[in-house]
């Protein structure tokens, strides 16, 4: 069974697995992308499946994306 996560579960996500802090205050689904602020105070948006699955936990400064092949 799919795992139903709310805008509390993913704050608490975000707190314990990264450097990064939840901006967003609401949550509607996979596909909507979250605000979030890195450590170095930088804002960015990324979709909370990105963040978790991919690891993509900071800003484009601190983690650049990596380059395709």
């Amino acid at each position: 069974m799919n795992k139903r996560w709310t805008i509390d579960k993913i704050k608490e996500f975000v707190e314990n697995n990264s450097d990064s802090k939840l901006l967003t205050t609401e949550y509607h689904g996979f596909s909507q992308k979250l605000l979030f602020e890195c450590a170095c105070g930088t804002h960015f948006e990324k979709t909370f499946t990105k963040f978790k699955n991919n690891h993509q936990r900071k800003c484009a400064v601190c983690q650049p994306p990596k380059v395709s092949r």
